[in-house]
């Protein structure tokens, strides 16, 4: 009895050490002592994209504002605070919250830190990462991490060895469930011809075996198959997910991961490198990332690890260094203007005279009287006078076509001269009650509307294009009115048409649509008196452009700025990381401070050191807001911490 006593107390202390090492972790984590920490990534420089581009160099010369040359070195201060000459600098670990990075091609790269200490490792453990990813009022689930103990693993491994191990047990083979022996014995004993069958290569159809057995060979393997066997493999299929899910707790996820490290022996901390590339929207400033997490043992979560403290990334673009000047342009306004417009009036043959219930007239002199009374009440122009030209199409002579239009020009004219003066008195009716009532109202005198009737009277050029676009015609109708509109007697010409198989059509599909009369309207400005006024007006369109700028609407303002070539121009072009199109437009323009930064950052891209500070430090000598603004682009702020440039400005601020 004592010896037992003893046996399970010294049993119970061997395991001791490794029951609680997980829960000692598990207890340090839940207290707060232990925890998963996300971090800003070490500050590097961007990549460049000129793959050609020579080798940095410590050392660069560059002119100042007088004129000299200035050497620049990479640099730190040393102990009493002077800036000494240095070939590298030494990393530190970012431990900052926030961190401003540069929009490249309307994108922008968060990268930052995942880091596991030791104490929060083990192996019987699943941690599960979920950085949350804040943009505006969106939330976006990025690709988890999972760092995964190899005991873990090993668990998870067991039950996919047992789930294929049940498998196997399903048998695919329907001869699987006869019983071989069985009918082997019965057909040596009792049809010995049949049972030459057995070693026999040759093929037996199934009505020769039949004929020698006396039953089918479905019939002699049904009788000879264990059924019970039979239901229970079909069972078994029948049971295939539910086994799964009984031996493997905790699936192994291959999709949608960043990461899924197994750890083989746990040896110091863990830090990975995530890296997310986002597309910037418009009137996005920031975004932020959060970190989560599960611990996972046999499959269960045994603690939900808290959100940390945002990192929060501050989108530096271009956008915010436009020229929000507004950009006028000038504008030549006439004091006439003209407008035009054509219907189609129809006439009976012969005929001059309107007949408004005729045909489709209500609808198409309909029109031309709300145009009409628009025009006249409109509140800038006068309208002046209206030329009127009728056109006949070319059957019957041309002298007969000539005067069938003036005469119906003139007949239009009268109609619509009679509308306007039957409105007009309508008007001074109305207006005369008014007058009565206001004795201090005075009809202002209207000067009457000319109208002056023209005529076309065979309209060949509108049938010209009717034919030439007809998809009716064949070619060589075509080519055929060519020639013969080539005659100079217009009654030749019409003559000739009749003699070609097409005519029946060209009379009754296009010649109605040549029996035209067109309305050219001729308007002055109120109040204008000389013929053009020079005046300026806001460039719209160039405005929008702007706008979409600000607002990082890259593609469309680059369409309605790539005309104008100037600064902003430039901008939309780097914004997309057209970068030899932007340092193009820049070359031609004015060496502006903003002009200058911009060089400088293109610069920077190329890997052209020299250039890229002695264009920064032009714009910062022009105008000392660049000073500060470097540290805000990513790929300026490389230059000044490599080569220690504002130190004394940096100095004074402090």
């Amino acid at each position: 009895m004592n010896a037992a006593f003893h046996r399970s107390l010294l049993a119970a202390l061997l395991l001791v050490p490794a029951a609680c090492a997980p829960t000692s972790h598990l207890r340090q984590i839940r207290e707060g002592q232990v925890t998963a920490l996300l971090s800003l990534s070490e500050e590097r420089e961007l990549p460049t994209l000129d793959v050609g581009a020579p080798v940095q160099r410590d050392t660069l010369v560059v002119v100042d504002p007088e004129g000299r040359e200035v050497i620049i070195m990479k640099a730190v201060k040393d102990e009493n605070g002077e800036m000494v000459a240095h070939e590298t600098l030494d990393a530190a670990r970012v431990t900052a919250r926030f961190r401003n990075v540069a929009e490249r091609g309307g994108s922008v790269d968060l990268r930052f830190q995942i880091l596991v200490p030791e104490k929060m490792q083990d192996s019987d453990w699943q941690l599960r990462f979920y950085p949350d990813l804040f943009v505006l009022e969106d939330s976006i689930r990025l690709e988890p991490v999972l760092i995964t103990g190899s005991g873990y693993r090993k668990a998870q491994l067991k039950g996919y060895e047992q789930y294929r191990r049940f498998l196997e047990s399903i048998a695919a083979d329907s001869l699987h469930f006869v019983d071989r022996r069985q009918l082997e014995n019965f057909l040596h004993r009792n049809i010995p011809s049949i049972y030459r069958f057995r070693t026999d290569s040759s093929f037996v159809s199934d009505s020769v075996f039949t004929s020698a057995f006396g039953v089918t060979e479905q019939a002699a393997l049904e009788h000879y198959t264990n059924e019970l066997r039979v239901r229970l493999n079909r069972r078994k299929v029948e049971r295939k997910g539910e086994v799964f899910r009984q031996y493997v707790k905790d699936p192994i996820v291959t999709e949608g991961l960043r990461l899924d490290s197994v750890i083989t022996q746990v040896g110091g901390d863990i830090v990975y490198e995530y890296v997310q590339t986002i597309r910037v929207r418009p009137k996005m400033r920031k975004a932020s990332v959060v970190l989560g997490g599960d611990i996972l043992q046999d499959g269960q979560v045994i603690y939900r690890v808290p959100a940390s403290d945002p990192l929060t990334f501050y989108i530096s673009s271009l956008s915010t260094l436009t020229d929000n000047r507004i950009r006028y342009k000038t504008k030549v306004i006439s004091r006439s203007v003209q407008a035009n417009t054509a219907c189609y009036i129809e006439f009976e043959q012969g005929k001059t005279d309107i007949r408004e219930k005729l045909g489709n007239n209500p609808a198409e002199m309909g029109r031309i009287k709300e145009n009409l009374v628009s025009l006249v009440e409109d509140k800038v122009f006068d309208l002046d006078s209206i030329v009127i030209t009728a056109s006949c199409s070319p059957e019957g002579s041309w002298e007969t076509n000539r005067k069938l239009s003036v005469q119906r020009s003139q007949s239009v004219s009268n109609h619509y001269q009679s509308f306007l003066r039957r409105r007009e008195d309508s008007l001074r009716r109305s207006r005369g009650v008014v007058l009565s009532l206001d004795n201090s109202f005075k009809e202002k005198a209207r000067t009457p509307i000319r109208f002056l009737p023209h005529y076309d009277a065979e309209n060949w050029a509108m049938l010209d294009a009717l034919v030439q676009k007809d998809s009716t015609l064949k070619q060589a109708d075509k080519d055929r009115y060519a020639e013969y509109r080539a005659l100079s007697d217009p009654d030749e010409r019409e003559r000739k048409l009749q003699g070609l198989s097409c005519y029946r059509y060209l009379r009754e599909n296009l010649y109605p649509r040549l029996r035209t009369v067109r309305f050219d309207f001729h308007l002055h400005r109120k109040g204008m008196v000389k013929d053009t006024v020079h005046t300026t007006e806001v460039d719209s369109t160039y405005m929008s452009g702007l706008e979409a700028l600000r607002e990082r609407e890259y593609e469309k303002a680059l369409s309605l700025l790539k005309d104008y070539r100037d600064y902003n121009t430039a901008i939309a072009y780097v914004s997309l990381d057209y970068n030899a199109s932007a340092m193009a437009i820049l070359e031609e323009l004015e060496p502006t401070p903003q002009v200058q930064y911009m060089m400088a950052l293109l610069y920077a891209r190329k890997g052209d050191d020299r250039n890229a500070v002695q264009s920064y430090l032009n714009a910062c000598h022009a105008d000392r807001s660049y000073v500060f603004r470097g540290n805000l682009d990513p790929e300026i702020n490389v230059l000044i911490q490599r080569y220690g440039l504002n130190q004394e400005q940096n100095d004074n601020s402090n």
